[in-house]
């Protein structure tokens, strides 16, 4: 039986292809002035090499727009222009080159205003994302449900889709985002039978990195596991970068994606005899350069750590004073505990052919 994003149709972000099946893209947006373009590409780079598959920049202002072409040619990755309220803003967006639009046409204005940006996107076949969130709901939909509800954000969607597509366009991508994280899963549940557009899903105004990744894990995975979803943005109060680390381990635990070193490590107790916590933080900043797709586990218990890092492909673990290197449970070397990581580090070099 195939899935809702199986069923999706095809849209083409420039060389990256979303729905019908294709890989699921991650998004991310980023948070320097767009009229900087040094600051703004310096950023996409970082993202980019994160693992960043599709950047979204804020356009407000002509300047913004006349960036985005200067952008482009410094970044290898589809950008995606985010409009607020100024359909001239996505007309000047799209005419210096953006990969993508993001509007949400109750805020562009009257329907000339809308219809000039579809023009604009129809001539050069650029996608429009359709964007609704809870908190730019129709007053007329608030009324109807009796405040802001999941059937409100879909009618919401469906209607503003149905205008673009009465136009006579129809190369689009919805989005349907709530803080409210039950409410984004219900909303999802009840538009992915509805629409064969491309979902793009995330929780907005998600919060902090903590808050935030716990918040995204829950309603990214519970939409994401009914098989809905073609693009996703992990929303966090903080360093971009951190919206990418976050969306691949979320995929990856979900079985959606391959590749990255897993990381295991056990949660500490009173027979941890060295700084575990540092340890395992030293690990997962070390891996990050490491393209591997295998299982490592950071254990603190030289009695039991052989036996819990069974499971991995590559495991440590700590004593007083020692530490053993092992492969699929299986110890192949004791070293000084001031050389565990080094020893960690020599034989990913061997795995990855270094």
């Amino acid at each position: 039986m195939s899935t809702f994003r199986e069923r999706t149709h095809e849209v083409k972000i420039a060389d990256v292809t979303i729905g019908g099946g294709h890989p699921i893209a991650i998004q991310s947006m980023t948070n320097t002035p767009t009229e900087d373009v040094a600051a703004t590409v310096s950023q996409i780079h970082r993202l980019e090499e994160a693992g960043c598959e599709i950047i979204r920049c804020t356009v407000p202002t002509e300047e913004a727009a006349r960036a985005i072409g200067e952008i482009k040619k410094q970044i290898s990755i589809p950008l995606v222009a985010d409009i607020h309220f100024d359909y001239r803003m996505a007309i000047a967006a799209i005419e210096n080159g953006a990969d993508k639009i993001r509007i949400n046409p109750g805020n562009i204005g009257s329907a000339e205003k809308v219809r000039a940006v579809v023009d604009a996107a129809s001539e050069r076949n650029i996608p429009i994302r359709v964007g609704v969130n809870s908190g730019s709901l129709e007053k007329e939909l608030i009324e109807k449900y009796s405040g802001v509800t999941a059937q409100g954000l879909v009618d919401s969607a469906l209607m503003k889709a149905a205008m673009i597509e009465d136009m006579g366009y129809s190369n689009l991508v919805i989005s349907i985002k709530s803080s409210d994280v039950m409410m984004c899963v219900r909303a999802h549940e009840l538009i992915a039978g509805k629409t064969d557009h491309p979902l793009h899903v995330g929780i907005t105004e998600a919060g902090t990195v903590n808050a935030g990744n716990i918040k995204s894990a829950i309603g990214l995975g519970l939409i994401l596991d009914k098989g809905i979803g073609d693009t996703i943005r992990v929303s966090l109060t903080g360093d971009p970068v951190e919206e990418i680390r976050s969306a691949r381990l979320i995929l990856r635990t979900l079985g959606l994606r391959k590749g990255g070193i897993e990381i295991v490590s056990c949660p500490t107790c009173g027979r941890t005899k060295i700084d575990l916590i540092a340890l395992a933080g030293k690990v997962e900043e070390m891996v990050r350069s490491y393209d591997l797709d295998i299982k490592l586990a950071v254990m603190g218990c030289a009695v039991n750590g052989p036996g819990e890092a069974r499971e991995a492909d590559l495991g440590i673990a700590g004593g007083k004073g020692e530490g053993l290197v092992m492969k699929k449970g299986e110890i192949i070397k004791k070293v000084p505990e001031d050389q565990l990581l080094q020893a960690l580090k020599d034989e990913l070099d061997k795995i990855a052919g270094n």
